[in-house]
């Protein structure tokens, strides 16, 4: 990218996804991606609680630049999780939408167990 520092690059999500399956190929001696992965998909989920949990904190406690930390640490987080269930965002995506498709209220009625 012509002109621009590292620090003004965007990752998305999709970028993101791609990050971690090249991360996942190489040795865990070189990738925390791959070391998180060899420990199942029990870690990698704790992990993603973990997360959450600081991100709430940050939410409520921190500063703004604590809180968007805790917010990508989530989402890769989040992200290795999806790769090691081998759920591709895409599915995420189609998910949203059909949510998306009616309101909020409709949608959340729809998933009450009776």
């Amino acid at each position: 990218m012509s002109g621009t520092t590292m620090s003004e690059e965007r990752v998305t999500l999709a970028d993101l996804e791609r990050i971690v399956a090249d991360r996942a190929r190489v040795d865990a001696g070189a990738s925390y991606t791959r070391s998180l992965l060899d420990k199942g998909i029990a870690k990698c989920a704790q992990k993603v609680g973990e997360e959450a949990v600081e991100t709430a904190l940050a939410a409520v406690a921190g500063e703004r630049a604590e809180f968007v930390s805790e917010v990508a640490d989530l989402l890769y987080h989040l992200a290795v999780l999806l790769h090691a269930k081998g759920v591709p965002l895409d599915d995420v995506h189609a998910e949203l939408a059909r949510r998306t498709s009616r309101s909020g209220h409709e949608e959340k009625a729809s998933r009450q167990r009776s």
